[in-house]
């Protein structure tokens, strides 16, 4: 008996280890969200923005930093995998994070959605908005608007969908979330007058806020699944 013990013992701590270890690629994924939510601002506003000698954050798209012929445009078509890199780390970590919860599974879903969609950006920059004013829009800005679009109808769905796994306030809050984002992201579509070659006050500051309510959402929500998935470990869920 004592001989069995022995062997058992090797195969059991064998199991631990590898139970912690798939918990601590797991932790990984999740924490993707936050790198993703430091990382997009630290990128395009604190490097690419102040490389690109007179744009202005306050009335220019974050889209104009990677336009056809800017000066940051290299390094953000080299950085723009890496945002679909953790954004679909981040929709495998929250599918592994589901542990029975539909809605955290669909929305994990749809992160992974998001991600594959996102290396499409790469094909579709705008043109400088001196270009589009002289009517030389390219099909590039048209699949740009259409890859812009797709990111609303994505970003609606797992934040309205991963909210329902949580209580209320986290409900309210995703609720706020989504109300900041489409009013400002609607208000920052100023299409018209970049065609018209007019000038676009405070579109760059109205888009930011859009994006920004996006990227605070995306952390807080890593934040939550990380405390779900340690209450989970302590209660012996794998």
């Amino acid at each position: 008996m004592s001989g069995s013990i022995r062997e058992a013992s090797p195969a059991a701590r064998h199991r631990v280890g590898r139970k912690a270890a798939s918990v601590r690629v797991r932790r990984a994924l999740v924490a993707c969200g936050i790198a993703y939510a430091v990382l997009y601002p630290l990128v395009n506003d604190a490097i690419a923005a102040t490389v690109y000698g007179g744009y202005s954050r306050m009335s220019q798209a974050v889209s104009e930093l990677s336009a056809t012929g800017a000066p940051p445009r290299a390094f953000l078509t080299a950085m723009g995998p890496v945002f679909s890199v953790l954004q679909l780390g981040f929709g495998v970590g929250m599918w592994q994070s589901a542990h029975g919860a539909r809605a955290i599974r669909i929305a994990g879903a749809l992160m992974l959605g998001h991600g594959v969609m996102s290396f499409f950006w790469v094909l579709a920059p705008m043109s400088r908005r001196e270009v589009i004013a002289t009517g030389g829009s390219t099909s590039a800005d048209t699949m740009h608007l259409v890859l812009a679009a797709g990111t609303g109808i994505f970003v609606a769905s797992y934040v309205a969908v991963f909210a329902v796994a949580f209580g209320w306030r986290f409900r309210a809050y995703s609720v706020l979330t989504l109300a900041v984002a489409l009013v400002f992201g609607r208000l920052s579509a100023q299409v018209d007058r970049l065609e018209a070659g007019d000038p676009t006050p405070y579109m760059g500051l109205l888009e930011r806020i859009g994006i920004g309510a996006w990227l605070l959402w995306l952390a807080i929500a890593t934040v939550v699944l990380l405390r779900r998935n340690a209450h989970n470990a302590a209660g012996g869920v794998p």
